[in-house]
């Protein structure tokens, strides 16, 4: 809209200037009148049309000849034989001159009342002949110009017989999105044909997410040093994808110079637009020359019969009037002229004849001619039918849409040797594909340089060095640290290991971000914003004294212990992290356990405690119930039997028991209990050491709600982002306190001046491998990216960098030097799960199961066997018997013995002395006897007591018990 107000508001100026010529120096320009119908003309309604070129360019001549043939072959089809309108074309060869070009528009418009213009050749003509048509209501078409205005509405009567350059900027976006181009350096003329070209280029290529960091516009008469510093500019810039579109003339001297500079050579990558391709039919061989692997963009044109037939006749009709030419063949733009020609004729025919109205009015009383022009019905409604023309054309379908020809496809051609080599189309339905109807790769590219490979779009800029900034680190040397004029540290060994990885080099020096004196020269936000301001300058081009807020220091780069942060990321770029992330809590731990007189109760539970004394009780009644009958270490008054029970049982902890133990079923039973006993004993004897013997170290604080509640102050490294991270944490900004190094950090924590430091890990890590024995990392873990490399925003090397930073990280070498960094030394973690606790009863339950149904098996077992034996006994109870009577039997079976110590698991019962009894548990005859029911049972006790003195074992606790009793 601002371009249309400006148009309206200079035209009353201009009218006057075009006026003035008119009336003083007269119409430039010979009126040359071409009749369409020959012979028939007569019988015909004329259709007075304006042509405006400039016959001194190739252009011109071009686009008259074909529009020559255009009047010859539409009036001579058979087809349009009865037509009763027939086109007069009246040529004004005006020049390159915009004015001349008015004026001579001023005059078709005033002596011929033509009803349509055609031709204006340059967008600077078509500005003023727009103008000249909306005030007249006479369409002007052009092949060849641009709108002057972006949109369409703002000049209604504009009509351009040619593609609209919005497709074609679709066209390159679809070829740079081909190969991954992320960026692309349009350099063009600085005329008024990429009026709307380039801005439509530019919306294509960020709708795409394609950068365009830089335009380069070169005036039309431009000398070789202009050129030259252009060439020179774009050998600094990292983009080697270039889109061009200029004249013929300025780009062989734009091309010649780029050649000469090596900038046509490997890497590099150059897109000729439409309006320079026609260059190598136009120029030759000097075109070929300079611009070998140059990639194109060309409207598709179908290669018919008809087409084929037309450039014969237009390359004899070329060339006998212009001997010498090395044309050989007409050009795109004048097929389009050959159309547009046939498109009018076909809409004057159809809107039918109507006297030309274009006449002066009495009634407006202008100072001029040009204000007394009056508006035309019958252009208008030429316009009307014009823009609903459709038909084939040479160039391929006419069809007006939006103000522009319908586009349709493009085929990219690539300049290898003297050939224009088609690789691969462009079209709506498929984008870049080899063929017109079908998705297939293009053909392969022979890219400047002659190089095969696909260009990676970017090239490290010629002779340039990056200048990489480095903070300052006093406290974490092993971070970053200058030693006289070098720099050493894990961050300088990463960066520098994964650039020798590259496949190519990067030259490269260190600047440290300091005062001199070995500290930090602002924070790192600030060393990020060094970077940032150096690229705002480059994109600008603008002198330092436009930012003074920047000094000469600005970075390519920054390279250190640099965090990865989100608002960072809105200035530079970051690669990947090559370290540990995340921030935690440092806080000291102490030993928390308490010697007491009681101390060795901790290693088990009470319901350990409980569950095995009950486990000894119930082991120690059965083997005694088991073995009372047949051992006499196991029998004597009441008491001695309780306390043979609960020595028996206890002894066995400590593997001290002296009875014999008869019986195979408690021999069983009792070695079950021993492996328990035995588990439980080297458990407990395991955790008392521990607790007695390791130090149980634990935080002094868990989290950070406990400092907040307590009011304590908290430390945090200077310089870094971690004060604004606290203060989202609600801690008072008084309360913290910023710490340099790991020795303020243990000073600091020692003394209680801080409760916690709050850090990043690797920072925490180097600290606690020399701290390790005092403090540890407790609380959650805060998410951050870790230690990236800056660099400005779409930097290539960003990617590559960071693809470097991935093999490098899974190496040996980034293993070794973070052992290094940490000292060889790893620190745990410090929490509740590295404390002893006590044993469960849980942790035996299998244990105390098996013993448990050992116990009971065995128990049972002897009961049955026992009333097995005795089975005699119990039948002779009569039925009728009381249970006092049947409980009598029991007790005197199970309390009186039966052959004492002998070593059978259990004795047979033996009613009278001519009666025995053979069972499966009974021992065999040649050591059994019959005891007489009335024997002396106190005599054989004698004996066996006798017996037991004598031998080599010292007497058990129940036989002294029993003695005494």
């Amino acid at each position: 809209m601002e371009a249309g107000a400006r148009l309206t508001f200079a035209m009353p100026l201009v009218a006057v200037v075009i006026v003035l010529l008119h009336f003083f120096l007269g119409v430039r320009g010979v009126d040359v009148v071409v009749d369409g119908g020959g012979a028939v003309v007569a019988r015909r309604r004329v259709v007075e049309v304006g042509v405006i070129l400039d016959r001194s360019t190739w252009l011109g001549n071009i686009s008259w000849a074909c529009m020559e043939l255009a009047m010859d072959d539409f009036y001579a089809a058979e087809e349009h034989a009865n037509y009763t309108t027939a086109l007069r074309l009246h040529l004004r060869d005006t020049g390159p001159d915009a004015v001349d070009a008015a004026s001579a528009g001023v005059d078709l418009l005033k002596n011929v009342h033509v009803q349509a213009i055609v031709g204006p050749q340059t967008s600077a003509q078509a500005k003023f002949l727009a103008e000249l048509g909306e005030k007249s209501s006479v369409p002007v078409v052009s092949f060849s110009a641009n709108s002057p205005c972006r949109t369409a509405s703002q000049t209604p009567y504009f009509i351009r017989a040619a593609w609209n350059d919005s497709s074609q900027a679709e066209a390159i976006v679809s070829l740079v999105q081909r190969f991954n181009w992320r960026d692309v350096i349009p350099v063009i003329e600085d005329d008024d044909s990429n009026t709307r070209f380039v801005p439509d280029l530019v919306d294509a290529l960020r709708n795409a997410e394609i950068r365009v960091t830089h335009r380069y516009k070169i005036h039309p008469s431009a000398r070789a040093h202009d050129i030259k510093r252009v060439i020179s500019s774009l050998k600094d810039k990292w983009t080697s994808v270039f889109v061009v579109r200029m004249s013929y003339q300025l780009a062989l001297s734009f091309f010649k110079h780029a050649k000469d500079e090596g900038m046509m050579g490997q890497g590099f990558v150059w897109i000729a637009a439409y309006g320079l391709t026609d260059i190598f039919d136009v120029v030759g061989s000097p075109a070929f020359d300079v611009m070998q692997g140059v990639i194109g963009m060309k409207p598709y044109v179908k290669d018919t019969k008809q087409l084929q037939n037309f450039r014969q006749r237009w390359r004899k009709k070329y060339q006998s009037e212009n001997p010498g030419t090395s044309l050989s063949e007409p050009t795109i733009s004048g097929l389009y002229a050959y159309d547009t020609v046939w498109a009018l004729a076909l809409a004057a025919e159809k809107a039918g004849y109507v006297n030309s109205d274009f006449l002066l009015s009495g009634k407006n009383n202008g100072s001029t001619d040009f204000d007394r022009i009056n508006t035309s019905n019958a252009a208008r409604k030429l316009l009307s039918t014009l823009l609903n023309i459709d038909f084939p054309g040479l160039s391929g379908k006419f069809k007006i849409q939006d103000m522009h020809l319908l586009s349709m496809t493009y085929e990219i051609i690539n300049i290898v040797g003297e050939e224009q080599k088609v690789v691969g189309f462009w079209t709506p339905e498929f984008n870049i594909s080899r063929g017109l109807n079908m998705k297939a790769d293009i053909d392969a590219i022979i890219w400047a340089g002659g190089e095969k490979t696909v260009p990676r779009g970017w090239l490290f800029p010629m002779n340039k060095k990056l200048k990489i900034g480095v903070p300052a680190k006093p406290g974490f040397s092993g971070f970053i640290k200058k030693e006289k004029d070098n720099f050493k540290g894990l961050c300088i060994e990463v960066f520098e290991e994964v650039l020798n990885a590259l496949p190519y080099k990067i030259p490269h020096y260190y600047v440290e971000f300091g005062n001199g004196k070995g500290e930090s020269n602002g924070t790192y936000d600030e060393l990020i914003y060094k970077v940032y301001h150096k690229i705002i300058k480059n994109d600008m081009d603008l002198p330092a004294l436009f930012f003074p807020y920047c000094s000469p220091q600005d970075f390519d780069a920054a390279v250190g212990d640099i965090t990865i942060l989100a608002n960072r990321s809105l200035y530079v770029d970051f690669t990947l992290p090559y370290t540990e992330s995340g921030v935690r809590m440092l806080v000291p731990v102490q030993d928390r356990r308490q010697k007491t007189a009681w101390t060795f109760l901790q290693p088990l539970t009470a319901d350990l405690w409980l569950g095995t004394g009950a486990f000894f009780v119930l082991t120690g009644f059965v083997v005694w119930f088991i073995e009372h009958r047949t051992n006499e270490e196991f029998r004597g008054p009441p008491v001695s039997q309780i306390g043979s029970i609960f020595y028996f049982a206890f002894s066995t902890l400590v593997f001290a028991h002296r009875e014999k133990i008869v019986n195979n079923l408690s021999r069983f039973l009792l070695v079950i209990w021993l492996f328990v006993v035995l588990i439980l004993q080297q458990s407990y004897t395991a955790s008392l050491s521990s607790i007695l013997t390791v130090e149980q170290l634990q935080p002094t604080v868990t989290n950070l709600d406990e400092v907040i509640r307590n009011g304590a102050n908290v430390g945090y490294l200077n310089d870094s982002f971690m004060p604004e991270l606290l203060k989202r944490l609600k801690i008072d900004e008084s309360k913290l306190i910023a710490l340099d190094s790991p020795d303020e950090y243990n000073e600091a924590l020692s003394t209680g001046r801080v409760a916690v430091v709050v850090d990043e890990i690797p920072y925490l890590k180097v600290f606690l491998s020399k701290y390790c024995h005092n403090y540890t990392m407790v609380g959650p873990t805060y998410k951050f990216d870790g230690f990236g490399f800056a660099f400005p925003l779409g930097s290539p090397l960003t990617a590559e960098i960071s693809r470097g930073i991935l093999n490098f990280t899974s190496s040996n070498r980034m293993a070794q030097l973070e052992r290094e960094l940490y000292h060889n030394r790893t620190c745990p973690d410090k929490d509740d799960s590295q404390t002893s606790s006590s044993l469960t009863l849980r942790s035996f339950l299998g244990l105390f199961i098996i013993t448990g149904a050992s116990s009971l098996l065995a128990l049972f077992l002897h009961v049955v066997i026992t009333l097995y034996n005795h089975r005699h006994d119990l039948s002779s109870v009569g039925s009728q018997s009381s249970w006092c009577g049947w409980f009598a039997i029991l007790l005197k079976i199970f309390h009186e013995g039966d052959r004492l110590n002998a070593p059978q698991l259990d004795e047979p019962a033996v009613l009278n002395a001519n009666t025995t009894a053979d069972t499966p548990w009974s021992t065999p005859d040649h050591i059994s006897e019959n005891v007489d029911s009335g024997s002396d049972m106190e005599s054989q006790r004698e004996e066996d007591r006798d017996d037991f003195v004598q031998g080599p074992d010292p007497p058990s606790f129940a036989y002294m018990h029993s003695e005494r009793g």
